[in-house]
């Protein structure tokens, strides 16, 4: 298959995200908003041009006391930082239908390198006979590195929130003619 255009599918697809609370729990959230430009030859990612755009704003974590901190200085700080960024720099096969991918993620105005492990799930037709292909991104990162600092010192030891912050992506996207 020859490199070709595709449109992310955002009903099916999301951008998701999860960190440790309190030492011992597990919060999640997504953003709803992202938009992505997508050149690739599925059955060989590694000349695929990707870039996507996330709506910082559009976090949501199912508790708005929780996204509206979110949102705020103490970590995106959407007013001046309104969209986090990912753009690949480098794809390489490391199995059958698995990738790395490096690309460079800003979030808050820092630029660092993230590498994603890249699952290929598929092609195939959807009910009304478009050329659909799903795919899954997972990487971990240290919010640390892109200035989220903010935290509290729990009584019992430990802290409130992990500086570790695993990313989930699965996006279903449609060749475009």
């Amino acid at each position: 298959m020859a490199k070709s255009t595709w449109a992310v599918d955002p009903a099916h697809s999301e951008i998701g995200f999860s960190t440790k609370h309190m030492m011992f729990t597990t919060v999640r959230g997504s953003f709803k908003k992202f938009d992505a430009t997508v050149a690739a030859d599925p059955d060989d990612l590694s000349t695929a041009d990707i870039e996507f755009t996330i709506d910082a704003a559009s976090v949501d974590t199912r508790n708005e006391d929780r996204d509206n901190h979110l949102r705020g200085a103490d970590f995106f700080d959407v007013e001046n930082h309104p969209t986090i960024t990912f753009k690949a720099t480098d794809i390489k096969k490391t199995a059958d239908q698995e990738y790395d991918m490096t690309g460079l993620v800003t979030i808050r105005g820092v630029t660092k390198p993230v590498t994603f492990h890249v699952v290929y799930n598929g092609t195939g037709k959807n009910p009304w006979g478009a050329e659909v292909a799903g795919f899954e991104a997972t990487a971990t990162i240290s919010r640390k590195d892109f200035g989220l600092t903010y935290n509290a010192t729990l009584e019992t030891g430990g802290v409130l929130i992990s500086d570790q912050v695993k990313l989930n992506v699965e996006i279903q996207a449609s060749k475009q003619a």
